[in-house]
């Protein structure tokens, strides 16, 4: 009878980016894709896939897509502190599917040094913000400002794509046609 066997240790050269490691040329692609796309999709457990704008920033020498949710600002139904969800980013120049990982979803508290370092980064990102300059007060008071911080290995990436379409189902409705 064989043992099971058991995952080798990453190797030392690998990010880390807390509970598992990226390999270098992983961490890389993810961090470039996202930095280069200003849309990425998150897939929340039960949920649909949701567009979302976010920016990629780097806190304590680690690397993550911070996005802004809720009072009035976009909606990402489902996303808590602590779970894990599907991040795909698309590529910038042919706007296709160009890397999927796992992400842990951390969210930002208002007033700590996260919140202030991550901030004046997306508000300076954000589009036709309605309160101009007053917009990270709105934050603090309506929103939430959630990390995603990449855990494990690419879900996919050049050269390990799905075969599968990646069209999701229509949604049911009540709508009808003639």
């Amino acid at each position: 009878m064989t043992s099971p066997s058991v995952p080798a240790a990453p190797p030392p050269t690998a990010l880390s980016t807390g509970r598992s490691a990226l390999s270098l040329p992983d961490a890389a692609l993810v961090e470039e894709a996202c930095k280069k796309s200003g849309l990425i999709w998150v897939a929340v457990p039960g949920a649909r896939d949701r567009a979302a704008w976010h920016v990629w920033h780097e806190q304590d020498g680690r690397g993550a897509v911070y996005v802004v949710v809720g009072g009035g600002e976009q909606e990402l139904p489902g996303l808590a502190d602590g779970m894990t969800v599907r991040v795909t980013v698309r590529s910038k120049d042919k706007g296709g599917r160009l890397v999927a990982w796992p992400g842990l979803v951390t969210r930002v508290v208002p007033g700590s040094a996260e919140w202030s370092a991550v901030v004046p980064a997306l508000h300076a990102k954000r589009l036709n913000a309605h309160d101009g300059e007053a917009q990270p007060e709105r934050w603090a008071a309506n929103s939430a400002i959630f990390r995603i911080q990449p855990q494990g290995e690419l879900l996919e990436g050049p050269g390990r794509y799905s075969t599968a379409s990646g069209a999701a189902p229509v949604p049911p409705t009540p709508a009808t046609t003639r």
